[in-house]
């Protein structure tokens, strides 16, 4: 049996994990210090015209090409492109699909994420696009959220290193990330007009934690979201863009507007906003008023409206985005139109980028069930293998025939919407499965989800059968399946249920397989005692086949998380998609298994959960406190730290993902706990580790709001260190 988990064990089986010498690395970075790009932009606008000023915010309008977003040029100022999607370059050919932004939460992997990141910023700059729309950084509030699949997670921490990491790996490779949607954006449903109300509390120790990382990381744009927050529409918001994200929060570069979310010229600009998108002078487009910016702020400044002063100020921190990726070194030319899939076509992008989206796809494959050690596979002693359902294969209508995303036909890689991107190729399940196999087994398959019949014949003519099925869902501008966005329920497509119990009642060694965008229902088929091993892939881009494979046959020793907890029943989630005009967060930071651990819920899979074909021990856990305690800290200062040792105590090398969470003094009134770190650890059969976590101020606050800052509680803290948020191995306490 062969077991590899660690980057250079699986390297040599797979060449996948070692970072390429084609990425950048910290010391070959693009960026700047905000300060030298400042410098270098106030010298640039200070020559411009009031007109120029305002052009440089100024989107040129929608469907004008070549990108999805262009703003007007400059003198020493190029008009800029701006395209989405979180998952690859929008609507272009010869780039790369990669690995889900929940695929990457569901990693616990900054190494690879920040890989990701900066291959995904090579392919934009060597397509000529400036900015990339993403990474998003939204929270599973809701399991029904169309977008869900483009963020990481349920938890704020993991949200914000995802976060974080993705924005260093884009910008460090040139392009300027934009971190979305701030904020409140966590449904499809109304969104363009829902009034999404919480506390200030909740909004700083929840849904604003992942936008704090990402613009300490340096990201140069911030998008404001479609809804209202506490009654103003976001990117009107003088609270949300200028209080929070401008003063707060320190930002220095620009804040555009979702695409057509701009409600104001007066009120907009002065409370904050940058930049307007797409600048599209309908006055019909979905959130009305046409062309804000342009001649009609021109004309607010000069009739004193808006000062000039803040013109200035919009367009330089716009130029010293620019600047701070380096964009004005050797740009290449725009080899992309967004509107003509012919320009630009044959310049391909894509390195060998597919070793990380391999890598990224195995290293988030959770391992939820695991009966007898069914899994890994053991080629040498199975005879024939059955694959059955839709998501097994190919779209038998051909790659990218839906644009955006917006069919649902064969296997599941992406969701839909603006997040989606085109494959390049795709190494389906089958695929993937057969070329790993090898000759000595015998393969047969049936992608038809609705002839049970067929599937039960098939799967009972096998030593094993896998059958697949999916959930999927996207943005609310496409319906697939009578799904606008978020998803009706939450239970699996095209007959997936009853597929799944009619290959399970025909074989006894039956291994389900699950591509989702969120959680599921599992209740139909959950306790079928056929049911040997259940993986969830979720949605791993275009080498989904081999990273499925890589797990399968052992190749690659599963260590994926689950980055959102799966209920034993959907009525158990705190929360759900409102057609509401006014969503209030009434259970406040109670989300995801803060919630279940609250109510004493049990789930059916907790937050964090993951099998491995090893096994692992924890010991000896040691905290101290090193705080100063006759100066107030600042919030990146460490006020404790810990160690533990962690031993693989069974017979394959393996990662191990530690997860750190933290109990705060009862006084605090807080959640029972709270991830506050984690590490992926490799270690080979027998081996043991030292793991070190340091925890900041910032990681022992809570927001007061009356003194409208972060305030480091006190008394005595629990850290729990454990493989799951349920399976806590060691605790210690400490006192602030």
């Amino acid at each position: 049996m062969r077991l590899f988990a660690s980057a250079t064990g699986l390297l040599a089986v797979l060449s996948v994990l070692q970072v390429s010498s084609a990425a950048p690395t910290s010391d070959d970075s693009y960026e700047i210090s905000w300060d030298e790009a400042y410098a270098k932009a106030e010298k640039l606008v200070s020559g411009w015209t009031l007109e120029e000023k305002v052009n440089v915010g100024t989107g040129s309008g929608n469907e004008q090409g070549p990108c999805e977003g262009n703003t007007i040029a400059a003198p020493g100022f190029p008009a800029l492109c701006m395209n989405d999607g979180p998952t690859g370059l929008r609507r272009a050919y010869n780039t790369s699909q990669y690995v889900a932004g929940i695929n990457a939460g569901a990693s616990f992997d900054r190494e690879l994420t920040r890989q990701r990141g900066a291959y995904m910023g090579q392919e934009w700059r060597d397509k000529g696009v400036n900015v990339m729309l993403g990474p998003g950084m939204n929270m599973l509030r809701v399991p029904r959220g169309g977008r869900n699949w483009e963020y990481a997670g349920e938890d704020p921490y993991l949200v914000a290193a995802i976060a974080e990491e993705s924005v260093k790996g884009i910008q460090s490779s040139g392009v300027v990330a934009t971190t979305k949607h701030i904020i409140g954006n966590e449904q499809e449903a109304n969104r363009y007009d829902v009034d999404t109300v919480m506390d200030d509390k909740t909004l700083h120790e929840m849904y604003l934690i992942p936008f704090i990382h990402a613009i300490e990381a340096g990201s140069a744009s911030v998008m404001c979201a479609y809804n209202k927050v506490n009654g103003s529409y976001a990117c009107d918001s003088d609270n949300v863009m200028n209080h929070i994200t401008k003063e707060e929060l320190g930002f220095r570069g620009f804040i555009m507007s979702d695409w057509w979310a701009t409600h104001s010229t007066v009120n907009g600009i002065n409370s904050g906003l940058d930049m307007t998108m797409p600048g599209d002078a309908n006055a019909d487009s979905v959130t009305g008023g046409g062309l804000w910016f342009g001649k009609n702020l021109t004309d607010a400044v000069e009739r004193g409206d808006v000062t000039e002063e803040r013109i200035t100020d919009m367009a330089t921190r716009i130029v010293a985005a620019w600047y701070k990726v380096s964009e004005d070194k050797d740009y290449p030319e725009l080899r992309f139109n967004y509107f003509d899939s012919s320009v630009g076509e044959e310049v391909d992008v894509q390195r060998n980028h597919k070793e990380n989206i391999r890598a990224q796809g195995a290293a988030s494959v959770v391992l939820l069930k695991n009966e007898e050690d069914i899994l890994p596979l053991k080629e040498d002693t199975i005879k024939k293998l059955a694959i059955i359902g839709s998501d097994a294969g190919p779209d038998p209508e051909g790659l990218n025939q839906c644009i955006d995303g917006s069919c649902s036909r064969g296997t599941l890689t992406q969701g839909w919407g603006s997040g989606s991107c085109y494959l390049p190729y795709l190494v389906t399940p089958l695929d993937g499965i057969t070329a790993r196999a090898g000759d000595s087994v015998e393969i047969s398959h049936t992608f038809d989800d609705w002839d049970l019949e067929n599937a039960a014949k098939v799967a009972a003519d096998a030593d094993i059968a896998l059958v697949f099925a999916k959930s999927n869902s996207g943005e609310m501008y496409i319906i697939v399946d009578d799904n606008e966005g978020d998803r009706n329920n939450i239970t699996l497509w095209y007959n997936g249920e009853n597929l799944i119990n009619a290959v399970a009642d025909a074989n006894k060694e039956t291994i389900v397989v699950i591509h989702s965008v969120g959680p599921i229902d599992f209740s139909s088929w959950i306790d079928h005692p056929n049911i040997k091993a259940i993986v969830w892939p979720g949605l791993p881009g275009q080498e989904t086949g081999n990273s499925l494979a890589d797990v399968l046959f052992g190749d690659y020793n599963p260590s994926g998380r689950l980055p959102y907890t799966i209920a034993k029943k959907e009525s158990d989630y705190v929360a759900d998609v409102s057609q509401e005009l006014t969503v209030e967060y009434t259970e406040g930071v109670y989300i995801g298994y803060r919630h279940f651990d609250k109510h004493g819920i049990e789930p059916l899979f907790e937050f964090g959960y993951g099998l491995s074909y090893t096994t692992f021990d924890y010991s000896k856990l040691k905290v101290k406190t090193s705080h100063n305690k006759d100066k107030e800290p600042k919030q990146k200062d460490i006020l404790a730290s810990a160690s533990l040792f962690v031993e693989n105590t069974g017979k394959a090398d393996g990662n191990e993902i530690v997860q750190a969470y933290i109990a705060y003094p009862e006084s605090a009134d807080q959640p029972p706990k709270q991830l506050r770190g984690f590490e992926k650890v490799f270690l080979e059969a027998g081996k043991k580790s030292k793991v070190n976590f340091d925890f900041t101020a910032r990681d022992l606050s809570t927001w007061d709001v009356v003194q409208q800052k972060w305030v480091v509680a006190t008394g005595e803290f629990t850290l729990l260190v454990g493989h799951t948020s349920l399976d806590i191995r060691q605790k210690a306490s400490f006192t602030i």
